[in-house]
């Protein structure tokens, strides 16, 4: 596994995507429900990633011999631990918690995946570089967000619902970890075939709890486009080509640009407030960044 040039600017895209996503999601939740906005993104993704492949001439893996049903369940678990499940879980329990303590959960994602590749991931176990880098970047996340993010509103479902957050943390983690151990397979096909399983779990879902979405505003319905182009389809192509050549711990570094990107496209787009603390916890991740690059002389 290298941390290549080409690895660490697909990581950087990837932080910038995933970031937007948070500014194109408050835009999207003003005509769809959660689980709709979750549901909308996924299926025009597996719908975009579907039509790459047969633009492509790609097939999607065989059911019919032992290696083709195991990449199968590799996606199946994919699908549901990083799409379905965590769009679920988030979409939920944000209305019972502060967008801040769900942006620390989000940023714990690098802390569980450490652990998890150490031992399950051939050549991606824990050095000092790769856990100093780590902490340091986390340390920056937790400058962005502050001390509010741990305050309570109140709510008598709220600690159900830091469950939920912590739960989407873990879901992220483990779907890195299956997408690496995963048989080897074109990585389109391989997302493309688990956005597709993420679309039939997710969708009946949130046609049963929220229904056909109605009298949809035109930024909303743009906003859901946006989301299932950039990052749900090619973010998910980056995302695999990432953990299949440099490994699940490097990907999870991402969780450390994805706050801050929020923050900066909110406040240019969105006219949010830009904390000033902001330009002390990028420079906390870039050096948390730049530390697990040693891992590479370990």
């Amino acid at each position: 596994m290298q941390a290549s040039l080409v690895n660490w600017l697909r990581l950087g895209a990837l932080g910038i995507i995933w970031g937007s996503s948070f500014m194109a999601v408050s835009v999207a939740i003003r005509g769809f429900g959660p689980l709709s906005v979750a549901a909308g993104r996924i299926t025009l993704g597996a719908v975009i990633l579907f039509l790459l492949t047969r633009m492509m001439g790609l097939k999607l893996p065989a059911m019919n011999t032992a290696q083709g049903r195991r990449v199968w369940l590799a996606a199946l678990g994919f699908g549901f631990c990083s799409m379905a499940l965590p769009f679920f879980l988030l979409s939920w329990g944000q209305n019972y918690v502060t967008s801040g303590f769900a942006g620390v959960t989000m940023a714990a994602v690098p802390l569980l995946v450490l652990p998890l590749a150490h031992f399950l991931v051939a050549g991606d176990q824990m050095t000092l570089p790769k856990a100093t880098g780590f902490a340091i970047g986390f340390a920056g996340v937790m400058v962005l967000i502050g001390l509010g993010a741990f305050e309570s509103t109140g709510g008598s479902l709220e600690p159900l619902a830091r469950l939920a957050c912590l739960g989407a943390s873990v879901g992220y983690a483990f779907g890195s970890i299956i997408t690496r151990l995963a048989p080897k397979v074109d990585p389109i096909a391989f997302a493309t075939t688990a956005t597709i399983l993420a679309a039939l779990m997710i969708l009946p879902m949130a046609l049963l709890v929220e229904g056909m979405p109605q009298n949809v505003s035109g930024s909303a319905f743009l906003a859901v486009l946006y989301l299932g182009i950039a990052p749900t389809a090619l973010a998910n192509l980056l995302l695999v080509a990432v953990i299949r050549s440099a490994g699940p711990s490097f990907l999870s570094l991402v969780n450390y640009q994805v706050p801050i990107w929020s923050v900066i496209f909110g406040a240019v787009f969105l006219s949010e407030d830009l904390p000033g603390r902001t330009y002390f916890a990028l420079a906390l991740i870039l050096t948390g960044l730049a530390v697990t690059k040693i891992w590479k002389r370990t």
